[in-house]
């Protein structure tokens, strides 16, 4: 469950990410456009510390691009090198925005997701102390089955992440996941060709729809190193 509370937040998070996202190798779309929302879907974390956020934005008439984020608390240790930037939020106070490629909870979460054959995290908003439901304005799920195993990965984990055309690749552990950065695009086809199992098919993988994406689209690759 992500519980989501009524909140001002300074500066807001397409603020916070535009700047960052337009420097990034991967972006594609008008640069002199303002960066809109198209859709997003949250996954949660076991210990109820670290928001995991994943939007789906576009720079003016530019493709969807998938922009993974996680909000902290306190500043991941290590973590410099994805920091996006910090912001204020009126009921949790400062929080720590990260490229979430570079962020342990996230890739755990990720990839027990993929591998269990998980969704998105159902949503709830506190609405003076009362939960009402939210309706995610993504539709996310893996591939696996709910008794598949997850490998092991924890805070500890060695993390390395990698930009590649319309994609970022992260190695952690045993484990190599592909996050789509343009999903649908010809670049990601590529990488999801690339990175084809030795049988021929695709590996375990999320795969997602919003409203003005009713296809189904694969979003990240799970990959045994």
């Amino acid at each position: 469950m992500a519980l989501i509370h009524r909140a001002q937040l300074r500066p807001s998070k397409l603020e916070l990410v535009e700047p960052w996202l337009r420097m990034q190798s991967w972006f594609a779309g008008d640069p002199s456009a303002p960066l809109t929302a198209v859709a997003a879907y949250r996954f949660d974390d076991p210990a109820g510390e670290v928001g995991i956020e994943t939007l789906l934005v576009r720079a003016g008439d530019g493709p969807v691009l998938q922009v993974p984020l996680t909000y902290r608390d306190a500043p991941l240790e290590g973590g410099d090198a994805w920091l996006i930037g910090t912001m204020e939020h009126s009921v949790l106070g400062r929080r720590w925005t990260y490229d979430a490629t570079g962020d342990p909870t996230y890739i755990a979460a990720l990839a027990t997701t993929i591998h269990r054959g998980g969704t998105q995290a159902d949503e709830f908003v506190d609405v003076d102390g009362d939960l009402v439901f939210r309706e995610s304005t993504a539709t996310v799920a893996g591939s696996g089955t709910t008794d598949a195993s997850t490998p092991a990965l924890s805070s500890t984990t060695a993390l390395s992440t990698r930009d590649e055309p319309g994609s970022t690749v992260v190695e952690a552990g045993s484990l190599r996941l592909v996050v789509l950065r343009v999903p649908g695009s010809p670049t990601a086809e590529t990488s999801v060709l690339a990175a084809r199992t030795p049988t021929g098919g695709v590996p375990e993988h999320l795969s997602g729809t919003w409203a003005d994406q009713p296809r189904s689209r694969i979003l990240a690759l799970a990959i045994a190193l």
